[in-house]
C-alpha cells in the first residue's frame, strides 16, 4: 500500500523494515546516560551507527524515560545542533526527537529530514511548524506526559484506544496539507503503558497501527524488556532483538534501536529463511 517514505532529502524505500539508530545528546537517558552527551562523541556515535548499516539516526536533546526533568527550547537546540550539523553528510536521513515547535523550525532549517514527535502533533504550533517542509513526521501515541506518564496507566482496550489516536493524529495532519507519503505511526511503547499494554500492542500491531500508514517500533531496552528478562537496560541486548524480530513479523516499517549491527544481523537472517534462493543453494 505504501513503498516509499518521504523523508526529507530522501525517498526511503519501505520494501524491508529500516533500522533507525539512537543518539541520544543528554545527560539522563535511561540506556546509555551521559555516554554520548559531548558533541563529538554523539557525532562519532552516529557515524559509528550509520557505519553499522543504520538506515535513518534518531538524535534526541531531551530526555523522555519515566520521570524524566524537561528543559528548554533553547538548552535542548544547543544541545543537538552541531550534532546534526555534524551528521548531515553521513548519507542516511536525520530524525529529531522533540516535541517543541521551536526546535522542530530550527532544525528544519539546518536540514533535517524526519520530526518524531512523542506528542503526536497535538498541538497546532507543531502542525504549522512542519506543516510545509517536506520531511517525514513520526507521530506517537503517548498516555499522559513523560514525568507522570508510568504512574498506573489505565486502558480500557489498549489496542482500539492507540489505534484511535492515531488515526485521529493523522486525519488532523493531513487535513492541514500534510501528504500521506510524509506520515509515519508509533504505538508509543513504554509512554503511559504498563508492560502488558506494551505486549498486548506487539502481538496485535497491526491492529494497533492500521493500514493506512507504515509504522515505528521502538522497544529497544525498554521495560518491558527488563520486566520479563530481569536485566538492567544495559544488558537488555538479547530481549530488544527478539522484540524487534517479533514487530519486523508483525509488519513494522521502522525499528528504533540502540544495537544497529545486532539487530542488522538478526533481520538478515530472518529475511534469508523464507528466501527460496538461499534455501535451495543451502539444500544443494
Amino acid at each position: 500500500m505504501f513503498a516509499t517514505l518521504q523523508c526529507g532529502r530522501f525517498q526511503l524505500s519501505l520494501k524491508r523494515p529500516l533500522v533507525m539508530g539512537i543518539v541520544n545528546v543528554t545527560p539522563d537517558s535511561f540506556s546509555d546516560g551521559n555516554a554520548h552527551f559531548r558533541v563529538n562523541q554523539a557525532i562519532e556515535h552516529g557515524l559509528q551507527l550509520v557505519e553499522e548499516g543504520a538506515d535513518i539516526l534518531d538524535i534526541g536533546g531531551e530526555s523522555t524515560r519515566p520521570g524524566a526533568q524537561a528543559v528548554s527550547a533553547d538548552e535542548e537546540i544547543f544541545r543537538i545542533l552541531p550534532v546534526i550539523q555534524g551528521l548531515l553528510s553521513a548519507g542516511v536521513p536525520l530524525s529529531v526527537d522533540t516535541c517543541k515547535p521551536e526546535v522542530m523550525r530550527q532544525v528544519l532549517q539546518a536540514g533535517v529530514d524526519m520530526i518524531n514527535d512523542i506528542r503526536g502533533f497535538s498541538s497546532p504550533q507543531a502542525v504549522d511548524a512542519v506543516r510545509e517542509a517536506d520531511c517525514a513526521l513520526c507521530l506517537m501515541h503517548m498516555q499522559g506526559e513523560p514525568r507522570t506518564m508510568q504512574q498506573a496507566p489505565h486502558y480500557d482496550d489498549v489496542v482500539a484506544e492507540v489505534r484511535a489516536y492515531l488515526a485521529a493524529g493523522a486525519r488532523r495532519l493531513r487535513d492541514a496539507g500534510v501528504a500521506a507519503q510524509r506520515i509515519v505511526l508509533d504505538p508509543g511503547f513504554g509512554f503511559g503503558k504498563t508492560a502488558a499494554h506494551n505486549y498486548a500492542l506487539l502481538h496485535h500491531l497491526p491492529q494497533a497501527v492500521g493500514a493506512d500508514y507504515p509504522s515505528l517500533v521502538g522497544v529497544s531496552r525498554k521495560s518491558m524488556i527488563g520486566a520479563l528478562t530481569g536485566r538492567p537496560a544495559n544488558q537488555r541486548l538479547g530481549g530488544s532483538v527478539a522484540a524487534a524480530l517479533a514487530a519486523a513479523a508483525r509488519g513494522a516499517h521502522i525499528l528504533r534501536v540502540h544495537d544497529v549491527a545486532d539487530t542488522l544481523d538478526a533481520l538478515t537472517i530472518w529475511s534469508a529463511i523464507d528466501d527460496p534462493t538461499l534455501s535451495q543453494g543451502a539444500a544443494a
